[in-house]
Formats: C-alpha cells, structure tokens, sequence
C-alpha cells in the first residue's frame, strides 16, 4: 500500500488479522499513531516498511519475528525509550537491514547493538539526536557493509573495534562531535569505498594505515583538527576518484610529490590548512582533476608549468598563499576552466589577455600589489613597459583574428537556427527524439515504481523523483512532466532547449530526456538531471518542522557564496549564451545545492531567449510579455505587460539576497498595506540593519575554533568587519529590486560585486 495519500493508523489487531502475511509495506502514506504491538504476531513476516509517515511514540518489540530480514521505520516521528527494542531484535537472526533514520531517536547507544544478528548488513540512524560514545561492542557486527550515524550528537573517540568491520564498504560518521584519533585499525576495512568523518573534532595525525584501505574511492575528513603532515601514503591509494578533501584542519608541512599518483582524482580540496613550500609540479599528472582547492595555506613558489596539463579543469583556487612569479599563459586555452582565483598572492607581471582572462567575472587576482594588465579589464594597474606594449599589439592581434572567426561562426549559427525554425514546423520537436536513451520501464525501475519515497519535489508542471540507474554511477534526479496540465509539454521542450544550449557549473546538469509512452500507451516525458542531495534553498532558509532538527542554520558565509553561484549562473546565462537566455522564474524552490553546498539554478520551464532572439519563443509563440514567475519574485514591470527581460531576473535576485538575509519570505503575512520585503529593509538600511537579519546566521568568526577570538577587541573587529560584508550585500540586494528596471544593475556588474564580497569575507576567516 506504499506511496499513497492513505491516512489515519493502522489497526490494533492487525497481527491477529492477517497472520500469514509476509511483507508489509506502507511508506510514503500519512499514518499516523502508534505502531500497533499487535503486528509482532504475524510470525511469517519478512519485511516491514513504515518508512516516511508520521508514527510516533516507541520504537515496539519484533523480536518474535523469526524471518525478519528488513525492518525500515526511517523518517517518522519515533523514540528510543530505554533502547530495549533493539535487544529484542537480537532473536531476528535472519535480519539484514534495520533503519531508523530520520527520528526522534534519543539517548545513548546500549551495548546491546553488537548483539544485533551476525546476518546484519546495513545499520542506518542518519540524523537523530543519539548522544553518547559509539559502543566497542558495534565490531561485534561482522556482516556490516553500510554504517550511516552521521548528523547525530555523538562524542568521544572511535572505538579501536571498527577495525573488526571488515566487509565495511560505506562508513558515514560526519556531522557528530567525535573527538581523539583515528584508531590504526582502520587499516583493516579493505573493502571500504567510501569515508565520510567530516565535521567532527577529531585530531592528532593522518594516520598512514589508512592507505592500507586500498579500494577507497572517497575520502573526506574536512573540518576537524588534524595536524601533523600529509603522509605520502595517502597517495598510493590508486581508487581515489570521486574526492579527497583534506580541508579546514591544521595540517602542515609540504605536499608530498607523491601527489601525482591520483591520476583518476576528480575533486581535491586541501585548502585552509598550514601548508609550505611550492606546490608539487607532479600535480600536473592528475589529469582527470575537475576542481582543485589550495586556498588558505602558506604555499610558496611558482604556479607549476605542468599545470598547463590540467585542461579539464573547471575551478582552481589558489588563493591566500604567498605565490610569486607571473601568472601562465596557458591559463588561456583551459576552455572548461570557470573560476581562476589568484587573489591575495604575490604575483607580479603582466597579466595574461586571452581566454578566461577575458571575462573579469571568472579571474580574481585582487591582493597581488605587482600585477598589472594591458587594459583595464581585470582592474588592475596598467603596464608601461616595453615588452608589455609588444605582448597588448600581439594580443590585439590574436583577438582581432578571434573576432573574425566569431563572426564567421555568429554567421553559421544563424543559418543554423533559420533550418531548425523551418524543421520545427515539419517535425514534433526532433531534437528531443533524439536524446531519448532510456525506456519508460528504465524510469519505473529506477525509481522504485515512481514511489513517494522517492518524490523530492512537485511543482505545476512536473514531479522530480530521486532514482538509480545502472548505467549511472551516482543517483540521477528525474523530473516527469504532468502532460494532463496545460503547457506542460511546452515546459517540457523549453527545458530541453535551454538545457541543450547552457553549459556552467552552477547550472543543474541534464543528463539526458526520456520521451515515449508509458505501459497504458500514455505520452510520457521526462528529464534525468544531475541529483542535488542538498535539496533546494527553500527548504534551507524556511524548513518545516520535520526539517529543523535535520538542517543545520545556513552560515554568513554559506549565504555569501550562495548568493555568488546565482549570480554566475545568470552572468552566464544573460552575457555569455548563445543565444542569451532569461529564467524567468528564479526563486529559493529552483535554487539547488549540491554536497558542498554549491549553488546550482534548475527549472528552465520558463525560460526565454532575449535580446535579438525575443521575437521567436522557444515554446513556438511571439508573445514576451505579461507576468511569467512566482508570487513574490516576479518584476513589477511584468504586472503591467512589459517585454521579459534580464532585468526581471535581476530583481527576483535581489529578493533571493534579501530574504537570505532576513529570513523573511517575500510573500511573508507581515506584508501587507503597502510594505513590501524590500521597504522593510531599505526602512532599516544601514544602521540598523542587524535588528532584521535572520536570527539563525551563525556569525562568520563562529565557523573558527574558540581560540580565534583570543581578545575581545579581535572580536569587536570581527564583528564589525563582518557586518560590513553584510551591509555591502543588502545594498547589491536593494538597487536589484529598483522598482524601474533602468535602475538595476547588470548581472555581470552583480557578479563582480558579490565575488568581491566573498574574497573580503573569506580573507577575513583567513
């Protein structure tokens, strides 16, 4: 009866009713009450999933159940009591997978949990509120393959026992308050793929048995107090592919050469620690590297020349170190590169001209005092010198010749777009037959018969479902369109327009659309985009009750960045484009966030191709007007017909910025007879504008250790400092929401303002 509306409780007397029966599912309903005691009766029973409904009260007994093998209570409202329900589960011997995740799980972990059957596969108690040390007696569960505790309450250390875990494949244990080291058994889960100790306070070294974990495809020991140097070790794991990040600890010394060795290593990220010396020229050998951070470290030397290897990079960040030297040339032929931050350095020379070095948005070298540039692109000083007049005419040069090759290809695009006009009206959107690479039985069975534990989100025109697919490494989100609602099947082919002509980082990333019929003959369509699995900012500035306990308060610096991935997202989409696009519906419920918290824009539903393109929609009519959007986030200008324009998404951005600020939905009941979100800031701006912020931002200098504060005047300075990255972003937020348009700022000018904002505040962690 799973993934339904069926509300109300279960029945008392339902393990008397139905005493033969073997599985019992019932997830994704509205149940409420008690979990009946009744159904520990019904001896024959193999499965039972209560999974995400609303019961309450204490977990019951099952030991009676002698065939359990899965037992899923997760996202409800239930108790622990006294733990005793989990020393009756020690009769199930048969039981292979028990979750428990999502509760109101309280109290310390009994000893009893390694009395838990040998046949024990996966134990998951994901975000409760479990305090207490992780029993010794949890190595008694030989069989364990999956260990999810992270987002608990838990301190102390890591019991030495963990080592007996040998089938471990998944260890997730972040977001707890676990101290002391890692225990050197550890050495011993040679089945372990991935790593999750994040967020803890953990310390003492990197212990070198970690290397001996030889299938390890993550690693992620982030925000803790480890010091001591990067054992060279960690290199020789060859499996390191999906990421290394080291960041946020105390780690000192060189970075060892043996670094090179991850060739497969996608994301690595070892910034903010206490790191010297050059920067390894075996770094070059990685060649799969996707996002490389060594920010806030004290790295000195030259940027390496093998990093010219480095082609399919897409952000590099080495800021915040002591750098010298000038900075290469062949920076301009890395085509997937989006983010270069050299800020705060001591580069010097001219700065190079071509490529990424042509888009101000995406170079950042503020803080290098000896840099200077041919134009006043990048902000910097102007050369003087000789050989640098010599490098500007040869540049000069190679741009003129660019720009005739862009004309040329400006030409080609136009016919181009003139043919698929005219195909248009022959054919039923071809382009989408022509991504079609999965069935509609693929999508039934990657998402568990579209089943309500699997729904993440629904809007007007779709429904997104979390799924996994075979050919798949990670879970995909699939968003399918509600055809029986009228302009469905527009949004349908507006996405896949957009999605076909967008390519940025922080953009939702399609994988492919879905478009046939489904088992009744039904037309069905469908997009499979990149899965966000820190769902939408919505959920994160305004979370429901059952979310509260789950999500912790978005930081100042959370904020801050958030605000700079939309503002590159639309950069892109409005200057850099072709054609250039408006969303037209941006909104905290279409902003997603990603396992770092990275900021990616989704929903192109609406979107629209502007400027020399407004007069052919993407959806087949000529009309761009009228109010297109949501309540709260829609331009003015659109109530009164005025023409779609980027001036729209400005202001629904200038919303966004406001209401992260304030915590204060647009559409908040406070906001009637006139006040509106932007006259209850702009009434309170500058002075007291630390009367309205949103309570929960943790102050920035909270995000350090207790010791960073030594002296109350470093603290008033910190404070104060910070608030001044606050009122220069509530201003950003306020000339975006100008009532007349001509008054907004570009958003290639907001992007250069936000970004300005983030490097004042990250040196101020610095």
């Amino acid at each position: 009866m799973g993934i339904n509306s069926l509300t109300g409780e279960i029945p008392e007397n339902i393990g008397h009713t139905l005493q033969s029966i073997q599985t019992f599912i019932v997830q994704g309903n509205r149940f409420g009450g008690i979990i009946p005691t009744s159904m520990a009766k019904a001896r024959n029973l193999q499965s039972i999933n209560l999974c995400d409904n609303a019961f309450h009260g204490i977990v019951p007994y099952f030991g009676s159940l002698p065939n359990l093998t899965e037992l899923n209570l997760g996202k409800n409202q239930l108790e622990a009591g006294d733990w005793t329900f989990l020393h009756s589960l020690t009769s199930c011997t048969k039981l292979v997978s028990l979750r428990l995740d999502e509760n109101n799980l309280q109290g310390e972990l009994p000893k009893s949990i390694g009395d838990l059957p040998k046949s024990l596969e996966s134990l998951i108690l994901t975000a409760n509120k479990i305090s207490g040390t992780i029993p010794h007696e949890i190595g008694n569960l030989s069989s364990l393959k999956l260990l999810y505790i992270e987002h608990n309450l838990l301190t102390g250390t890591l019991p030495y026992s963990l080592g007996n875990l040998s089938n471990m494949f998944v260890l997730r244990l972040s977001g707890n308050k676990l101290s002391g080291q890692i225990p050197l058994s550890i050495r011993k889960l040679g089945q372990l793929s991935e790593l999750y100790l994040q967020q803890n306070n953990l310390s003492g070294p990197i212990p070198v048995a970690l290397a001996q974990c030889n299938k390890l495809l993550t690693l992620n020991i982030s925000c803790n107090s480890f010091d001591g140097t990067i054992p060279k070790e960690l290199f020789t794991i060859s499996t390191l592919a999906e990421g290394l990040d080291l960041s946020h600890n105390k780690l000192s010394g060189h970075i060892p050469v043996e670094i090179g060795k991850l060739i497969n290593l996608s994301p690595l990220d070892i910034s903010n620690n206490l790191l010297t010396g050059e920067i390894p020229s075996t770094l070059g050998d990685c060649l799969h590297l996707e996002s490389l951070h060594l920010e806030g470290n004290l790295l000195d030397g030259r940027i390496p020349q093998s990093f010219a290897a480095l082609k399919g990079i897409s952000d590099m960040d080495l800021s915040r170190n002591n750098l010298s030297g000038q900075v290469p040339d062949f920076f301009e032929a890395f085509s997937s590169l989006s983010l270069l931050n050299l800020s705060f350095n001591n580069l010097e020379g001219p700065m190079p001209t071509g490529g990424i070095f042509q888009n101000a948005s995406k170079v950042f070298v503020q803080g290098n005092k000896e840099l200077c540039a041919v134009s006043p692109l990048l902000r910097l000083p102007l050369c003087h010198t000789a050989a640098s007049q010599q490098r500007h005419r040869f540049h000069i040069l190679k741009i003129m010749g660019l720009s005739a090759l862009v004309l040329v290809m400006l030409s080609c695009i136009g016919l181009i777009f003139l043919k698929k006009g005219k195909k248009a009206k022959q054919e039923d959107h071809p382009s989408v037959e022509e991504l079609k690479k999965f069935t509609y039985a693929d999508l039934v069975k990657a998402t568990n018969g579209f089943s309500l534990a699997n729904l993440v989100g629904s809007g007007k025109y779709g429904s997104v479902y979390k799924g996994r697919i075979e050919s798949e490494e990670h879970a995909v989100a699939i968003k399918v369109f509600k055809l029986d609602q009228p302009g469905a099947t527009k949004s349908f082919v507006a996405e896949c327009q957009a999605l076909r002509s967008t390519h940025h980082r922080n953009l939702v990333r399609v994988i492919t659309v879905c478009s046939t019929s489904d088992l009744t003959g039904n037309e069905f369509k469908a997009l499979l985009l990149e899965y966000m699995v820190n769902g939408n900012l919505e959920s994160w500035l305004h979370p429901t009750l059952h979310e509260h306990h789950l999500k912790r308060p978005l930081s100042l610096g959370s904020r801050i960045a958030i605000a700079v991935d939309i503002a590159a997202a639309l950069d892109y989409l409005h200057n850099h484009c072709m054609p250039p696009m408006t969303h037209c519906d941006l909104k905290p419920s279409n902003v997603l966030l990603d396992d770092v918290m990275g900021a990616c824009v989704g929903d192109f539903g609406l979107t629209k191709f502007v400027h020399s393109y407004t007069s052919s929609r993407i959806d087949g009519s000529t009309s761009l007007v009228g109010p297109r959007g949501s309540v709260g986030y829609i331009a003015p200008e659109y109530g009164f017909g005025s023409k779609i324009s980027t001036e729209g998404d400005i202001y629904s951005f200038g919303v966004i910025v406001l209401e992260m600020l304030t915590g204060k939905h647009p559409t908040d009941e406070m906001f009637k007879d006139g006040l509106s979100l932007y006259n209850f800031v702009e009434k309170s701006f500058p002075k007291k504008i630390g009367e309205i912020l949103d309570p929960r931002i943790i102050p920035y200098y909270g995000d350090q250790d207790e010791e960073a504060a030594s002296s109350p005047n470093q603290e008033n300075h910190q404070q104060m400092a910070g608030m001044s990255c606050i009122i220069e972003l509530v201003k950003i937020g306020l000339m975006c929401t100008a009532e007349t348009p001509k008054y907004r700022p570009s958003m290639q000018d907001v992007y250069i303002e936000v970004t300005a904002i983030k490097e004042a505040f990250s040196a101020l962690q610095g």
